[in-house]
């Protein structure tokens, strides 16, 4: 069946207080602006945010910090926007640094239906204080758990009408994974095209992970 096809201030109704949103990205590239617009729009708040940043001052996610919206900030790099470590010093917000590639890897367990796993990397480090630690051949691992969302913002080049993706170059970033790992994925495309008329084998995220379609 052909992806639902709604206005961006349509789609974001799904998002809920306390909510836990998953936002593709990285600094600004890649980003479902329009989306995070509308959702600035309404009365949403107590997100727990899953983005490799929160945007920049007044910009992207930097919006919905600003407005008070984040509860809980999920990433890897949020030096981009200082609003976050200001945020975070007034105890407005709760933060959780994860390494990039542990990061990428709690998204793809989290839509593979994998719980948790151990990795190298943070062990010995702040990072890993109150994580569990196992040793294999002689090496500490530290268990991480997966990432899931209750919704996915994410944003895509061109998508068919059924709802097939592809991205523009560095854009793709975290979003085909975030598409993987939400219950609900709402993807904000530049445009929309007939099904069958995209390349196969450019098609990075299949129908089957995609609720809506947003083009305005």
């Amino acid at each position: 069946m052909p992806a639902i096809r709604q206005s961006a201030e349509e789609a974001v109704r799904l998002v809920r207080s306390g909510s836990i949103v998953m936002v593709g990205g990285f600094g600004l590239s890649g980003v479902p602006l329009r989306l995070i617009d509308a959702l600035e729009r309404t009365e949403v708040r107590d997100l727990t945010v899953i983005s490799n940043n929160i945007g920049s001052p007044g910009k992207g996610l930097g919006k919905l910090l600003n407005s008070g919206r984040i509860k809980k900030a999920i990433g890897t790099y949020f030096t981009t926007n200082p609003d976050v470590g200001e945020a975070y010093h007034a105890g407005k917000i709760e933060v959780e640094l994860i390494p990039q590639g542990t990061f990428c890897e709690a998204i793809r367990a989290g839509g593979s239906g994998i719980p948790a796993f151990y990795t190298p990397t943070a062990a010995g480090t702040d990072l890993a204080k109150g994580k569990e630690i196992r040793y294999f051949d002689g090496r500490p691992y530290v268990l991480e758990r997966a990432l899931r969302g209750d919704v996915s913002l994410i944003r895509a080049h061109k998508a068919d009408e059924l709802g097939n993706l592809v991205y523009y170059k560095t854009a793709r970033n975290f979003n085909p994974l975030m598409a993987m790992a939400s219950d609900c994925v709402i993807v904000e495309v530049d445009e929309i095209v007939p099904a069958g008329s995209l390349d196969p084998e450019a098609i990075v995220t299949p129908h089957v992970f995609v609720d809506i379609l947003v083009t305005e």
